[in-house]
């Protein structure tokens, strides 16, 4: 397996494509993860051989979110965000928004599981495809805070996101597109050749003109309130671990992720406890 956290390759003439590579991780985002992702992003926002970029994940998934183990939490954050209470939150919150500032168009290539910190990830990005069978869910949660990155709201609307916060069930990748996280779903054998498809399209337009068009919505979503939400939110999710609850939660992480996981997971027989799902987070 490749030491490389981030591979690159360029499948179509202006297209260039970054796989998240911790397939034994299921592409836990780890700091590490996250700063050669920034930093692939930002070459290919300023490559002029580039016109679009896709995001997916190595082996079985899109990434199964943030990597809570010691070393994954332990190493320098990618970009410096000012300290104090609630960093994590707002680091996180910045981090998708230099996704969501980049001047060509992100396309997010999800299947298996997108959860947590993936799920905000997918989020963050222009474009989002998915498999059918594909299972985007914010666990955490259960036990442990609301997301550090609360876009449910913005792009679900109130019901559907609602459910997802009061039950941290996953939904798979028919319900994502109808509640409007994804634009289209497929087959996931046929997943990987409709986004290539797509990003041709998108890479018919010049840069030059694309930027305008990608700014342009982004600045209606912003009016609509959507950065000041994500901002409050960041403050909402800092708050919510100073809880009992949520700190009992992190005490179990330091000795043991899985066990961790299976403590939240268990009473509702889902993710790593679902028996005949497939083995998750």
């Amino acid at each position: 397996m490749s030491d490389t956290l981030i591979l690159i390759d360029e499948p179509r003439p202006f297209v260039r494509r970054l796989t998240l590579n911790r397939p034994d991780k299921r592409n836990a985002l780890s700091n590490a993860l996250r700063a050669e992702l920034f930093a692939a992003l930002e070459a290919a926002d300023r490559d002029p051989e580039v016109r679009v970029t896709i995001l997916r994940g190595a082996g079985a998934c899109f990434s199964a979110g943030y990597d809570l183990s010691p070393e994954g939490a332990r190493q320098p954050l990618p970009f410096h965000t000012a300290a104090g209470p609630g960093q994590w939150a707002r680091h996180v919150v910045e981090g998708c928004f230099r996704v969501w500032d980049l001047a060509k168009p992100v396309i997010a290539q999800v299947h298996g599981w997108c959860l947590a910190g993936g799920s905000e990830l997918a989020t963050a990005c222009d474009l989002v495809y998915v498999a059918e069978d594909a299972q985007i869910g914010y666990p955490p949660v259960r036990m442990m805070s609301p997301p550090d990155n609360q876009f449910h709201a913005f792009l679900c609307g109130l019901r559907p996101a609602m459910e997802m916060m009061l039950t941290g069930d996953a939904i798979d990748g028919v319900e994502a597109v109808r509640v409007g996280f994804a634009n289209r779903a497929f087959p996931a054998e046929r997943l990987e050749d409709e986004v290539l498809v797509m990003a041709e399209r998108v890479a018919k337009i010049h840069p030059d003109v694309q930027q305008m068009n990608k700014r342009s919505v982004h600045r209606a979503m912003e009016q609509m309130g959507l950065r000041a939400a994500l901002r409050a939110g960041a403050e909402i999710q800092a708050l919510a671990l100073t809880t009992p609850a949520s700190k009992e939660t992190f005490a179990r992480f330091k000795t043991s992720v899985k066990d961790a996981l299976d403590a939240r997971d268990k009473a509702f027989g889902d993710y790593r406890t679902g028996g005949d799902r497939r083995c998750g987070p």
